[in-house]
């Protein structure tokens, strides 16, 4: 049985429980009361599907698809160049979206490259691009596993200049220590990042320059 509210919206003309513009007034005729209802009931039709409307809306914008929670042929329509997806023996889940075709980066290697960090929910909390004038602020540090975060050191490792990855980095290889990189300078961004240190964070990494 449909809900009370979507049967409504089905039939709305006929006036189920007259409003107060419905009941019977001295010298209305039937047809005079009958057409005021159906004026009423089409009103009120029309909010409904509006607020019906707007509550669907939010929760659509609300909703967001994580690019590793995408079966192969929804993650093809999205995105056509996403390649493949794999966990790492770290846990880390990522997919190649873009591969490079400059030299690849090795473990010791010092790397040049941008990134985008989000929460697991879709959340915003930092990057290396701005988002208003596209300028970007690229960080450059070695893949030796005592400044970076090991997870994103598993990213970029394998990876070729120009190419791109988002990876899903656990917490236990993520921000364990305050002082592990890259972490932005400003005080805000960094509190925002090292407030969710503790949780999954993806990671969109782009490959510049393998120094």
């Amino acid at each position: 049985m449909a809900p009370a509210s979507l049967t409504r919206l089905t039939n709305p003309l006929p006036c189920a429980s007259p409003s107060p513009r419905c009941r019977r007034r001295p010298g209305r005729s039937p047809p005079a009361r009958a057409a005021a209802c159906g004026v009423v009931s089409r009103r009120r039709a029309v909010s409904e599907m509006a607020i019906l409307g707007g509550a669907a809306a939010a929760a659509a914008s609300c909703c967001v698809d994580l690019f590793f929670a995408h079966t192969p042929a929804r993650a093809a329509t999205l995105e056509p160049d996403v390649i493949r997806y794999r966990k790492l023996d770290s846990g880390v889940k990522l997919e190649d979206v873009v591969d490079g075709e400059g030299p690849e980066a090795r473990e010791g290697d010092v790397v040049q490259f941008n990134y985008v960090c989000r929460r697991a929910n879709g959340y915003f909390v930092h990057s290396t691009v701005d988002q208003f004038s596209g300028e970007s602020k690229p960080v450059t540090l070695a893949l030796d596993g005592k400044e970076m975060i090991r997870g994103l050191k598993d990213v970029i490792v394998g990876m070729k200049t120009g190419g791109k990855r988002r990876a899903l980095i656990p917490p236990q290889v993520g921000y364990t220590d305050e002082s592990l990189q890259p972490i932005p300078e400003e005080f805000g961004p960094r509190r925002s990042l090292l407030s969710h240190a503790k949780e999954p964070l993806v990671f969109e990494v782009q490959l510049l320059k393998v120094l």
